[in-house]
């Protein structure tokens, strides 16, 4: 069978799940890379493709000896505001190469919501990819669902936060609307399960846990859960959703261009209206309580399975030719062995915070916060397991090679591409290592040239705390002595070309 979009907060959930029920399941993925430390990665199993989304023949190609195919793909990160248009194109070319590829059924995770005038554009949207899918004939299973309660979803985060950092709370209207979360584990069943059950096939069905509940409610049980004293929110007619979606960037990591349609569907009732789903395919619906309660104990033993911050497509890499390219680069030699160096390097960001220059770095995500980047309330997944494509507060992985690269490129706002480079070389001298921290920066136009110039005199204090913590923390780990070599900098060098 087929799984596009495994790479997703969903699909990459799916699969060794697929596999544990006895099924061969092939990956069609944007990028492979992204699932190179995944612990089923290498199962026998499995096998992982690089997929086309956007290229018939290559989507055919992908599709060859499959049967049924989950289609777990969505633009709303890449695409921005025209993610409805772009998702239609992408869920028609997948149905037209599933009828050539001769695939005997198509199974998607829409959203739940009340039919007909009024959905929003995000249900709306949903909607669309439902008729795309099902124009060809291949038999659709649609499974809708609401809020997804577990670690790393996007909506419960978006929820979570707000609790944990807002004792008072002005919110839209939607505070009062019903909606029927179900926890991620449930949402998993179904989709394993519907396999089983052929009466699923050419059917729409609601999924959502045991009873409906505002989204007020949800903050209260959030709050008792969190051990912290019942929020005070106050419900305003003026919010729309445009400015609430700003307001939760500002307030949580959830990035503006996801929190819009998600703060525009909350105003729509989201229950199920029919058991069809409960009565075909059985199993304990875990409640709101318990979902929440298992989703938070999750995040605080780091057993984040996936997380909305790894979705999406992964940038190219920048175009350094033809253009004036600023360099930072440092070099220390550490009495560790490379193996202790990588792991310190990985373990940067997030809670572990960039080791020096702390209130440089929080000012800095604050900005970027502000004008509409991440900043670095987006944090990490795990506090020392990094992989390819993982969000590391307002960076994104772009190369990862154990005990010897790790490289982030900048997605904060700038005026132009950053790069952070860490090399990773075993000194001349057995146990020690030579790290390499080069920052590139290729400016868009004056504004990139001014804002390279105003933050150079800060280089000095940030990269060399990065740099000094980094030796620090490696010769603190087994096998790593606590004396450490001098620091050679060659720090902003004059514009070259590359």
């Amino acid at each position: 069978m087929l799984v596009a979009g495994a790479t997703g907060y969903v699909g990459a959930r799916l699969v060794p799940r697929l596999v544990a029920a006895g099924y061969q399941v092939r990956c069609a993925v944007r990028s492979p890379r992204k699932l190179d430390d995944r612990p089923w990665h290498d199962d026998p199993a499995v096998e992982i493709v690089r997929c086309d989304f956007d290229d018939p023949a290559s989507l055919v190609a992908v599709m060859q000896g499959c049967g049924p195919a989950y289609y777990l793909v969505h633009s709303m990160i890449s695409a921005g505001h025209d993610y409805a248009v772009r998702d239609r194109q992408l869920a028609r070319r997948f149905a037209e190469a599933a009828a050539t590829a001769g695939l005997t059924r198509l199974i998607y995770l829409g959203g739940l919501g009340e039919t007909g005038e009024g959905l929003s554009e995000h249900l709306a949207s949903r909607r669309d990819v439902e008729r795309e899918l099902a124009t060809t004939g291949v038999p659709l299973t649609v499974m809708r669902a609401a809020m997804i309660i577990g670690s790393g979803s996007a909506s419960f985060e978006i929820l979570r936060y707000l609790v944990e950092r807002l004792p008072v709370m002005v919110t839209p209207r939607w505070v009062g609307t019903e909606c029927q979360p179900i926890a991620i584990r449930n949402v998993l069943h179904y989709l394993v399960e519907c396999l089983r059950v052929p009466s699923t096939a050419g059917r729409t069905l609601d999924i959502g846990g045991p009873v409906p509940i505002t989204y007020r409610a949800m903050l209260d049980v959030i709050a008792e859960e969190r051990g912290l004293a019942p929020r005070l929110v106050i419900p305003v007619p003026v919010l729309s959703p445009r400015l609430s979606s700003w307001w939760i960037h500002l307030v949580t990591p959830i990035d503006r261009r996801i929190a819009r349609p998600l703060a525009e569907g909350l105003r729509n009732r989201v229950v199920v209206r029919h058991d069809d789903a409960v009565r075909l395919m059985p199993q304990d619906l875990l409640s709101v309580r318990d979902a929440i309660r298992l989703a938070l104990e999750k995040d605080r033993s780091n057993d984040v399975e996936t997380s909305w911050s790894s979705a999406g497509a992964m940038p190219g890499d920048p175009d350094w030719a033809g253009g004036s390219v600023f360099t930072d680069t440092r070099t220390l030699r550490i009495q560790a062995p490379p193996s202790a160096v990588f792991e310190a390097v990985c373990r940067l960001g997030g809670v572990g915070g960039w080791h020096r220059g702390t209130r440089l770095w929080r000012v800095r995500g604050l900005m970027d916060r502000l004008v509409g980047g991440p900043g670095l309330l987006r944090g990490r997944r795990h506090p020392s397991r990094v992989s390819y494509g993982e969000a590391i507060d307002f960076w994104r992985v772009t190369d990862i090679v154990r005990d010897r690269r790790l490289q982030l490129r900048a997605e904060m706002r700038l005026p132009g591409d950053a790069m952070l480079d860490f090399r990773i070389e075993p000194g001349d001298v057995p146990g020690t290592t030579v790290l390499t921290q080069d920052a590139r920066f290729l400016p868009r136009g004056l504004w990139g040239l001014l804002y390279w110039y105003v933050v150079l005199p800060f280089h000095g204090p940030v990269f060399r705390g990065v740099l000094h913590g980094i030796a620090e923390a490696a010769t603190r780990a087994p096998g790593g002595a606590i004396r450490q070599a001098g620091e050679h900098p060659a720090p902003s060098l004059p514009p070259r070309a590359g």
